[in-house]
């Protein structure tokens, strides 16, 4: 493939993620007021775009209390900084057994939810873009499976479009492209089309060049995407993902390292990778400029 570099980028900061980081960094924020603290500090570092789970306050665990988006939402918005918000809809599809002999009946420590309540924050809190998770697979960090079926990947997607919030597809192997192309055919997912290319997560895509490069020749032309991996190689991607056409994403939800033996903050990642953009001669895009390119608009939380 040729060299097809892409020269206005934009930076999106994965902010906490769902992961079992909390006890593994100080800088990993907890409550609602640590994760907008982080993710305006981050916009100050130059990330046009907040990807935004929520944890636990008391204990870190990933939750999905809407409350609790909310507030992150609020204090995000009522601050002085701008940023484009991206809301995680992956959580409540986290299907687990108890031992491999025991498969007639879902694990209590599931989390399973239906398409309303998996959206229920995004329809409420109106961010200017959520996440859709385009397929099921296994999951390396416990013995689970995340669990989003052809027929919940419609239903949710009609919900988010229906809110008014631009989708980002997060796609973490090439199967899960299909489906995502199969989705905007059937114009479930409107134009312009928005996805994160999720590598080295295991059991998805490995993060080597080839694979890489075998998901970037399956998004079509005229789609926008950005591109991660996680730990080690979340620097180098940023790196590739430029110089392969896309744009940026970084953050601790798939990081906790600045170098070795340094944990990082949101706002150091952003600035490292905005350092890497930069020297390779490209420019650093604003939120403003983010949402003219996306068709995004700025809208406040529902009324309570």
């Amino acid at each position: 493939m040729p060299l097809a570099m892409n020269r206005e980028v934009f930076i999106t900061c994965a902010v906490t993620g769902s992961g079992g980081t909390q006890d593994k960094s100080p800088h990993v924020p907890r409550s609602p007021a640590q994760i907008a603290e982080s993710a305006i500090a981050a916009a100050k570092a130059g990330a046009a775009v907040v990807h935004c789970h929520v944890r636990d306050p008391e204990t870190g665990k990933p939750a999905r209390d809407p409350a609790l988006y909310r507030e992150v939402t609020e204090r995000i918005r009522d601050s002085a900084t701008d940023v484009v918000l991206n809301l995680t809809a992956g959580m409540g599809g986290d299907l687990l057994f108890d031992g491999t002999e025991a498969m007639t009946r879902m694990s209590p420590r599931s989390d399973m939810a239906g398409a309303a309540e998996r959206v229920a924050h995004v329809v409420e809190c109106r961010p200017e873009i959520c996440t859709l998770d385009c397929g099921t697979m296994n999951f390396a960090e416990a013995d689970y499976v995340m669990v989003n079926t052809p027929g919940m990947l419609r239903d949710m997607a009609a919900r988010m479009v229906a809110s008014g919030v631009r989708i980002e597809i997060e796609a973490f192997d090439t199967g899960h492209l299909w489906f995502a192309k199969q989705l905007a055919a059937e114009g479930i997912i409107p134009d312009p089309v928005l996805v994160q290319l999720c590598m080295g997560v295991p059991w998805g895509a490995p993060d080597d060049l080839n694979t890489f490069l075998a998901m970037v020749n399956n998004v079509p032309a005229h789609w926008h995407w950005s591109a991660f991996s996680i730990g080690r190689n979340q620097m180098p991607y940023a790196a590739a993902a430029v110089l392969a056409g896309g744009n940026v994403r970084v953050g601790l939800e798939d990081n906790l390292w600045l170098d070795k033996g340094v944990l990082a903050t949101n706002a150091q990642l952003v600035e490292r990778a905005v350092g890497i953009i930069s020297n390779l001669g490209a420019r650093v895009l604003t939120p403003a400029e983010v949402r003219a390119k996306l068709k995004l608009e700025k809208r406040a939380p529902m009324a309570k």
